[in-house]
């Protein structure tokens, strides 16, 4: 489906949850149980390396085909835009290049790709080198449809704010932000988002830095997450009451503002129920 056609939210989970891996079935065989669970999203975690075969991205493209799924892929933890080594960004280049074929072989739209940290170096040197890596990466594959997700951090001493994301997306139109809105939240301690206001200031970012439809069909990530002095901790699920943030808003946001977000749910374990739980609630609004 053409981006221009959507007209609702996509919903689905990060990797295979504590429910589908008690099934036994394969990673191939989840966009049909997806579909079942009444998703419409996955987004596929290689986090620690693209370790499926051709046939195996293949069948899970194809089943994602016949189910209706939305395929993204999560690249590798490892790469390292911002890498002050020219070898380790160089490597980065290679698993990017590595992941966007994945992608294509399944035919996933995005791929989604960590900056890098800014721990030891000033954030304009590790933008500086970003930008630099993101340059040499784009000549690297010049004719992919695969658009190179940049997410927005968790933790403070990495490289990933929006603003930092947005200034990278804007070198190539191949280049797309994603917003995690738990980094975000944890980014900031907890107190980023506190009412709609605050979830539909990060769409009029986008709209303002980069266009009107690089907001509406943002692809994102959400789940609550605990955060200490430094950010992001570790991922919760949405039974937590204690860390945020909640999602009720943003699907608030969503309908009134006519958004056509992907929705990847990256709970820890959790992912596939709630993620419907968003879903469940943003079309209990629709039909009031």
């Amino acid at each position: 489906m053409n981006s221009a056609e959507r007209s609702s939210p996509f919903f689905g989970p990060g990797g295979n949850g504590d429910t589908f891996r008690a099934t036994g079935l394969k990673t191939s065989d989840i966009p049909l149980w997806l579909n079942e669970q009444g998703l419409d999203a996955y987004e596929y975690e290689a986090g620690r390396g693209i370790s499926a075969t051709p046939a195996q991205l293949r069948a899970l493209g194809k089943n994602a085909a016949a189910a209706g799924i939305r395929l993204s892929l999560h690249a590798p933890y490892f790469i390292s835009l911002s890498g002050v080594v020219m070898e380790t960004r160089l490597k980065s280049i290679d698993y990017i290049k590595q992941s966007v074929e994945a992608a294509e072989i399944m035919g996933a739209e995005t791929i989604v790709v960590h900056t890098g940290s800014a721990a030891k170096i000033s954030r304009e040197e590790a933008m500086r080198l970003a930008a630099d890596t993101l340059y040499k990466t784009l000549e690297a594959i010049p004719d992919s449809r695969v658009k190179i997700g940049l997410e927005t951090m968790g933790k403070i001493n990495q490289l990933g704010t929006l603003s930092e994301v947005l200034s990278l997306c804007a070198m190539d139109k191949r280049l797309v932000p994603v917003v995690d809105f738990g980094h975000m939240n944890a980014r900031e301690l907890g107190g980023r988002f506190r009412g709609k206001d605050d979830y539909r200031s990060v769409f009029e970012q986008i709209a303002n830095t980069l266009d009107a439809s690089s907001a509406r069909n943002l692809h994102c990530h959400f789940s609550k997450i605990e955060w200490s002095k430094s950010g992001e901790k570790c991922h919760l699920t949405f039974e937590d009451t204690t860390f945020g943030p909640a999602f009720e808003p943003l699907m608030e946001v969503i309908l009134s503002e006519k958004l056509t977000p992907t929705i990847i749910c990256e709970s820890a374990g959790s992912q596939t129920e709630d993620a419907y739980s968003m879903k469940k609630y943003y079309y209990s609004l629709r039909s009031r």
